[in-house]
């Protein structure tokens, strides 16, 4: 950087900072502002030339006021002017204004794009240095459209400076990551790779982002990175510190190039070249051995450097997975961590080692350190490492350790902290029901849990423990006496009282027998808790008391006594009266035979997945416990005997609790005493039911109160090229005529939708769920409309918070406007890193011009009157197809109503055919629309005639409805 000289001093602006320091107050400060903006406009709109130095000084000055958190709204012109300077000062201060202050719509750009050129092609490196950084700070897609194509051509030339290579590479990365498909990829791409052999190591550093970025979205193209890599970081650690010196930091050599280039490795599988895969092991090796060796520095900086190399080797080694020797080497040096004193390596150690249990090399290595873990967790002082304590405990456990890991659990949930006492409850419950050979152990532990943190049993985890029950005959009998006596405490949390009284109402008499649980007494136990409990346990145990009138005929009396009371009949709640006084009807009036039929044991419940794995990643703060349910390769049979998938996705898609159907407190009375349904609804991003058969309507303010569709995992998505549409047929085809539903999902995300159209506009609700345990970072949703779509489709996208918690979803609200009629669908893009991975997917969003019908009641007569005046044949566009889908009357009504034309009736001579009309509204018109279904039932065919007034417009909606049949 040139020397600046005295004269640039700018003493002017220096007094003017003191004035505004030395201001008493608020009003002052802005007087003094006022009165040098005033200043400052005079001399601008002056006579007299002002010279380069003057300039720089007032658009310094209104830089810094603007800095203050006033509007500038002048001056800008003067600043653009600088960048013509051929003095560094002056041109700096002129690219510095514009970075802050000039947003990519000003009128100015094109101006500042002439400038910005003009000094990419000087040559001169401190001028291509401040253009570079210019557009990497603005970084607007305006910017991107203009340098995108210039840029790398300066990356790869023979003759740029060092430095100039590295902010171009850095300016390259920026444009990349705000406006990835205007960077064209070309033949420059095969030449960056080279960079890594750069010897500068600057070069390399700002290389390996932009190839470790690059490479995440086009893994092909930069295949040949690994083996450069594997060399460079060779050359690294086997360095002497003194070798490199300007890149050592306290003895360490490289680091953050070191931690890049292990980053980047990670966008691959372990090299297919033995002897690129055996350099790499080496380096692994070399890195473990030298995190033994006695410290070179006591300085923290030192260990710093040196551990972050250390956890990201470690990180590829679990990435690739495919060497024991390093991955239980890994694990010992995590277990050293264990007991640091330094807090934040424990905290590390315990995530790292999450991970490594999930490893079939490195899980009994993990097992190991049982002892060590479960110690953190009685004496670890933070709460945040205890928490991973707790994570790794239940990624290590298996059906060898499981009930001592159940048991310290358990202890320590006494005392936990309350903000993760409900994720401990959920996973001893899962690790309960995962690994029980004896139920009545499982029993036992979910009763110890409710007894222990009943506040935080959730309604899946009490669902759960009753299925399994009513499943399993062995352990009926057993449930029903442990219940029984659970209940005989002075104190019962509610959710016991609600556990008891549903195994009680099904399976009481296996007990009854016994003089110590008659029925009187198993029915006074039960009535005796009835004043302390809820609305919905008191329904619950009304339930109850009728299964006992069909159980226990020599009670009946007492119980129809308790459900004519005053305080039943004449209850102020009205789902309790209605209770009350329909079983008081019921056990009146029905003979012994009907209560039989009525209310019969309940059915085994049908095998599906538990919903309190779902449940625990919905609950997960960020960066808590691994989901070893979806990447634990885990040997392991679960509670109804069957076996485990052992695929990724194991319990991606869960399902509802089949309970939360069947005891519907808030419904009519049933007469299966089951679990009432669950107010969370659906567990992890279950948006919308996506079944044809029951189409839940919307519960008010509810966005997620949907069952999980059963959709079939894609690929994972960084495997694909970007510019890759998802499934873009069907998924596009399947919303043409309904506005709720999931639109994409695979193992890491499920995006659901819920749109409302009302004439030329429309909302869009985007529902993004993260279905891992992992936080998505940098998440960046862009909608993505061509040329042509720009000017018939206006969309307005509020942002995302652009970290998603493990288990959590975030909304995306889009505004659409529809200008004029258009053809094709915006691309919905989706970039975000998940643990260290970039991923990148494109899908089609479903606005389609049918989305702006307006349905048209018509007599036949004016429809018909209509139909002749379209009459022009290219106005007319007609399809005659096979069907898709079986013929059904009434499933093609709906479909010809959600597409949104009217359905008019009894107008067609022929009472098998289907015809509607409707209006597409759009800003600038309104067209017209009627269509005609013909069926053939005996050919399995259809004849699809639609008449608009213009052409297109009859081509795109035949062509969307032909879709549907």
């Amino acid at each position: 950087m040139p020397a600046v000289s005295k004269g640039d001093g700018m003493r002017g602006l220096a007094v003017f900072i003191s004035d505004i320091r030395n201001c008493k107050s608020k009003e002052a400060e802005i007087k003094r502002i006022n009165k040098e903006l005033a200043n400052i406009r005079s001399k601008f709109k002056g006579d007299k030339a002002l010279d380069g130095y003057s300039k720089k000084k007032y658009v310094c000055k209104l830089l810094f006021i603007f800095l203050l958190g006033h509007d500038i709204d002048f001056g800008h012109m003067e600043a653009v002017n600088l960048l013509s300077s051929n003095r560094y000062t002056e041109k700096q201060i002129g690219y510095l204004f514009i970075s802050v202050l000039v947003n990519s719509n000003s009128e100015l750009i094109r101006l500042i794009n002439n400038a910005i050129k003009n000094d990419l092609a000087s040559r001169n490196p401190t001028f291509m240095g401040l253009a570079l950084h210019c557009i990497a700070n603005v970084g607007s897609r305006e910017m991107a459209e203009a340098f995108a194509g210039e840029i790398p051509k300066i990356l790869v030339a023979g003759d740029t400076m060092d430095s100039v290579k590295q902010s171009a590479a850095l300016c390259l990365l920026r444009l990349y990551r705000t406006s990835p498909d205007l960077v064209p990829m070309g033949d420059w791409t095969s030449r960056v790779v080279h960079l890594l052999n750069d010897q500068h190591l600057g070069v390399v550093t700002a290389a390996t982002s932009l190839i470790t970025t690059l490479a995440q979205k086009n893994p092909e193209e930069f295949k040949t990175s690994v083996s450069l890599a594997v060399s460079r970081l060779s050359r690294i650690v086997t360095s002497a510190s003194t070798d490199l010196q300007d890149y050592t930091y306290y003895f360490v050599p490289a680091p953050w190039l070191s931690v890049k280039l292990l980053r980047l490795l990670q966008c691959y599988p372990p090299p297919e070249d033995p002897a690129v895969r055996g350099r790499l092991t080496e380096c692994l090796e070399t890195i473990l051995n030298k995190a033994q060796e006695p410290p070179k520095s006591k300085k923290v900086q030192h260990s710093n450097a040196k551990n972050a190399v250390l956890f990201e080797a470690i990180s590829l080694i679990i990435h690739h997975d495919s060497e024991p020797n390093l991955l239980v080497r890994a694990c010992n040096q995590l277990g050293q961590f264990l007991q640091h004193r330094e807090t934040n390596l424990r905290y590390l150690a315990l995530e790292s080692m999450c991970t490594l249990a999930s490893s079939e090399f490195s899980h009994e290595a993990v097992k190991t350190h049982i002892e060590t873990v479960i110690n953190a967790l009685k004496t670890e002082r933070d709460v945040s490492v205890r928490q991973r304590a707790v994570d790794l405990l239940y990624a290590m456990c298996d059906r060898s350790n499981a009930q001592q890991i159940v048991a310290e659990m358990l202890n320590y949930l006494e005392t936990a902290d309350y903000s993760i006492r409900e994720e401990i409850v959920l996973k001893v419950a899962i690790l309960a029901e995962k690994y029980a050979v004896d139920y009545t152990w499982y029993v036992d532990t979910i009763l110890n849990l409710i007894r222990i943190a009943g506040d935080y049993v959730s309604e899946e985890v009490w669902y759960r423990v009753i299925q399994i029950v009513i499943n399993r005959d062995d352990v009926q009998g057993y449930a029903a006496k442990t219940v029984f006596e659970a209940l005989q405490a002075p104190a019962c949390h509610e959710n016991l009282v609600k556990v008891g009284g549903y195994i009680l109402g099904e399976f009481g008499n296996l007990i009854a027998g016994d003089p110590r649980s008659s029925p009187l007494i198993q029915f006074n136990l039960l009535h005796s808790k009835f004043h302390l409990c809820s609305v919905p346990t008191r329904a619950l145990l009304l339930s109850t008391y009728i299964k006992f009138v069909n159980l226990f005929p020599e009670i009946k009396t007492t119980i129809q006594d308790v459900l004519r009371s005053d305080s039943q009949l004449k209850n102020a709640d009205v789902e309790l009266q209605q209770r009350a006084v329909e079983y008081l009807r019921l056990s009146t009036i029905a003979s012994t035979d009907i209560l039989a039929t009525v209310l019969e044991e309940m059915p085994p419940f049908p095998e599906r997945e538990s919903s309190i794995l779902a449940k625990l990643k919905k609950k997960k703060g960020p960066g808590t416990v691994t989901d070893l349910e979806e990447i634990k390769k885990e040997r392991s049979s679960d509670m109804n005997g069957s076996a485990e998938p052992a695929s990724v996705n194991a319990s991606a898609v869960s399902t509802p609790s089949p309970s939360a159907d069947l005891l519907g407190l808030g419904a009519a009375p049933i007469t299966n005493s089951a679990p009432p349904p669950s107010s969370s609804g659906s567990l992890l991003v279950d948006v919308f039911s996506d079944s044809a058969s029951a189409v839940a309507p919307l519960a008010p303010g509810s966005d997620d109160n949907f069952a999980s569709p059963d959709l079939a995992s894609s690929e994972v998505v960084s495997e694909e090229p970007a510019d890759t549409v998802h499934d873009a047929d069907e998924l596009f085809h399947k919303f043409v005529c309904k506005n709720n539903g999931v639109l994409f999902e695979n193992q890491l995300l499920q995006i659901g939708l819920k749109s409302e159209f009302r004439q030329n506009l429309g909302r869009m609700f985007i529902f993004y769920g993260n279905k891992t345990s992992t936080q998505f970072l940098n998440f960046t949703p862009t909608v993505i409309c061509s040329d042509d779509l720009q000017s018939s489709l206006n969309l307005q996208t509020k942002p995302v918070d652009p970290t998603v918690d493990g288990g959590a979803q975030v909304q995306q609200v889009v505004n659409i406007e529809c200008v004029s009629d258009f053809m094709e669908a915006p691309i919905l893009n989706i970039q975000f890193r998940y643990g260290g991975t970039f991923q990148n997917l494109s899908v089609k969003l479903p606005i389609t011009l049918n989305k702006f019908f307006q349905p048209t009641e018509m007599s036949s007569q004016d429809f018909f009157q209509r139909w002749k005046q379209l009459s022009n044949p290219k106005q007319e566009v007609q399809n005659i197809f096979k069907a898709k889908h079986p013929m059904d009357a009434e499933i093609t009504k709906a479909k010809i109503i959600g597409f949104g034309s009217a359905l008019l009736e009894e107008v067609d001579p022929n009472p098998a055919n289907f015809v509607g009309a409707g209006i597409i509204h759009t800003k600038t018109t309104q067209i017209g629309c009627l269509l005609r279904l013909e069926p053939n039932l005996q050919a399995q065919m259809y004849r699809l005639t639609l008449r608009t007034s213009k052409e297109a417009v009859s081509q795109r909606l035949c062509e969307l409805l032909s879709e549907q049949f």
